[in-house]
């Protein structure tokens, strides 16, 4: 628990009343609507985590409407996640992302030189929900659907900085602790072994912290998954297909809404599953490729840095140097909370971790542009009601 400030605002958690934060929401909800995304494959209602997320946003009564983005292959899966969620009392629409009359529309856009259909993912279902959400809700806050620790408290504390007049801001995103409740282990590898020393040797690289870096360094968990934004904002920012999309937003935010518009809120301690090491093709080995692919993109254009294969080799020798500095500090801190932390195993993961520079650079180098789904504004100057084709679609399916 601290009090410090960043570039953008910090909402610390220091003496919260959940019961004030909730009545406030609720009462400027009327005026300014709000509604929840929640993207999910279709596997995760047999998992404990998502039941609890029900449970909890029946509590949620100032929420107009929840959209759950769904990757599902079959009808048969759509049906089953339907059932599932007819213990949620808050209205709700079941987006199913793969299905036939959502592909059908995406061909249509295809005709306009749109093409959606290859942008498979996580990116894509958000996409899809943001454009039915900015429909109808001023403020539209997205989570992850599992969370072993989720309480009403998240939503609203994503929600509240975006709808309370008195502070009127536009993207709020959460950050927290993540310890694993049952191995009593730091997790948020990616973060703390990947992201965070990349961008400390990326400074060491240029010779200097750019406002841009500086931006993405001032958030205390930039790949976090949990965030809130405006509606207007929601139809304003491209979002990257891939693995890249949380920090691929932040760089979306950055261009379009001054720092002043802009905060991050202490949700607490979270948990959720933790995904293995893996390789090139999945688990956090790739994740960190998007997310470095992502990342020079967004320097080239904010800070027109050139990339080159030498670029890419010392940033290799710099990100291995930074990490090995941070598992120092991270042993450190796991010790004195009296954490299980095996540093042999975070070495070689940064080890494995570093090879991808390379790789995954030169995947850059040969495809710069990257897979990125237009925002909702380009798309609309060429069909102007597809929004609500869409919406017209998802309630025809759900009732």
């Amino acid at each position: 628990m601290d009090i410090k400030q960043e570039e953008i605002a910090t909402l610390h958690e220091l003496k919260i009343d959940k019961n004030r934060l909730i009545r406030e929401v609720k009462a400027v909800t009327n005026e300014r609507p709000v509604s929840i995304i929640i993207p999910m494959l279709y596997e995760e209602i047999k998992r404990k985590e998502l039941k609890g997320i029900v449970k909890c946003l029946n509590k949620c009564d100032y929420v107009n409407k929840v959209f759950i983005s769904l990757a599902a292959k079959t009808e048969k899966e759509f049906r089953e996640v339907k059932r599932f969620f007819s213990s949620l009392r808050i209205p709700k629409l079941i987006i199913w992302c793969d299905g036939p009359k959502i592909k059908e529309l995406l061909f249509e856009l295809k005709e306009e030189g749109f093409d959606l259909i290859k942008y498979g993912g996580k990116g894509r279902d958000v996409w899809l929900a943001l454009g039915i959400a900015s429909l109808e809700s001023y403020g539209i806050a997205m989570h992850d659907a599992d969370i072993r620790n989720y309480t009403e408290l998240i939503p609203t504390k994503l929600l509240y900085p975006i709808v309370e007049p008195d502070l009127d801001f536009k993207f709020n995103k959460g950050y927290y602790a993540r310890i694993g409740s049952n191995e009593n282990k730091m997790y948020g590898r990616v973060f703390r072994l990947f992201l965070q020393p990349l961008l400390r040797a990326l400074t060491d690289q240029i010779g200097k912290e750019s406002n841009f870096l500086s931006f993405l360094r001032s958030f205390r968990y930039p790949l976090s998954g949990e965030f809130a934004l405006t509606s207007d904002l929601a139809v304003s920012i491209s979002i990257p297909a891939g693995w890249g999309i949380e920090l691929g937003m932040l760089a979306e935010t950055y261009r379009h809404i001054p720092l002043n518009k802009i905060c991050q809120t202490d949700l607490g301690f979270y948990d959720h599953k933790h995904q293995k090491i893996g390789n090139e093709r999945e688990g956090l080995t790739k994740m960190i490729q998007d997310i470095l692919k992502t990342l020079l993109r967004d320097l080239v254009v904010e800070d027109h840095i050139i990339i080159s294969e030498e670029f890419l080799t010392s940033l290799e020798v710099l990100y291995l140097r930074n990490a090995q500095e941070f598992i120092r500090k991270y042993f450190a801190d796991a010790h004195f909370n009296n954490l299980k932390y095996d540093r042999h195993s975070e070495e070689l993961i940064v080890e494995k971790f570093s090879k991808q520079i390379l790789n995954a650079g030169r995947d850059y180098l040969k495809r710069p542009t990257g897979r990125i789904v237009p925002d909702w504004l380009r798309i609309l100057s060429a069909k102007r009601k597809i929004r609500e084709k869409l919406l017209e679609i998802v309630v025809e399916e759900n009732e």
